[in-house]
């Protein structure tokens, strides 16, 4: 499903949670047990006494999310040309819930810079998504009355061990070329910077997964030398909600 479609998923109404604005999802969540994934969209879930096929939005690896007997939380899917009826959203690992809805960062970074939650970034005030430079498309770019501009990838994370969390949980080369044609946003003037969305809370650190993607690693590290910001932060994630939370430590 296309990125500009993710608005349908969630409610642009908000509450109040101990002083933060809260993104509620806009569709009925369910608990369920996770069985078994096949493949990288599908899974098996026992829901209500019932084994049930479900989507997941997400390609990654998730293994130490999705594993058989763990709980996981579905979004009812009323689309009579699904082949499926939920998405497979979120699972506990213990007592934290970690998002796994590939679609979720993007909207959720949208949120944090038009209500101004990432200080870094805030005196952009005219925020466009899906902008092409060179041969990437970039989340977003950013601009403000002063003429500046400041292309921004957003990479979601959902790797996480004793409160430290890494990207990317499988090779991505797509990933890679985007911090390469950061740098190259960077030496023609522009801002550029990457965001790493950390789909949980209580997060003690991020770094790249270098063990996974040693490339990517060396990207980033690049990228960083080279004047382009290297930003994490974690979300307060519920059943029912997610939004933005504190930044978090980049360790490279």
């Amino acid at each position: 499903m296309a990125v500009d479609n993710v608005d349908n998923f969630y409610k642009t109404v908000y509450i109040l949670k101990n002083g933060d604005e809260i993104m509620l999802i806009d569709k009925r969540v369910f608990i369920a047990e996770f069985i078994r994934r096949p493949n990288r969209f599908k899974a098996y879930v026992n829901f209500k006494g019932e084994e049930l096929m479900v989507h997941v939005p997400n390609t990654g690896r998730c293994r130490e999310i999705l594993i058989p007997g763990s709980t996981v939380l579905l979004r009812e899917e009323l689309n009579p040309s699904r082949k499926t009826l939920y998405d497979l959203i979120a699972g506990y690992k213990e007592s934290k819930i970690i998002n796994i809805d590939s679609q979720i960062p993007n909207k959720v970074v949208n949120e944090g810079l038009n209500n101004k939650k990432i200080q870094d970034l805030v005196k952009y005030n005219i925020i466009q998504r899906e902008k092409t430079f060179g041969t990437s498309r970039f989340d977003f770019k950013l601009s403000n009355d002063m003429g500046e501009e400041y292309y921004l990838e957003v990479k979601g994370v959902t790797f996480e061990v004793d409160g430290n969390t890494m990207f990317p949980d499988a090779p991505t080369e797509r990933g890679r070329k985007h911090l390469l044609e950061l740098i190259e946003a960077k030496k023609m003037g522009f801002g550029a910077g990457v965001l790493f969305l950390i789909q949980m809370s209580n997060i003690n650190n991020f770094s790249p997964y270098d063990e996974m993607d040693k490339a990517f690693g060396e990207a980033l590290r690049l990228a960083y030398k080279n004047g382009v910001d290297i930003f994490a932060y974690e979300c307060e994630v519920g059943e029912n909600f997610i939004t933005l939370g504190k930044p978090v430590k980049v360790v490279l």
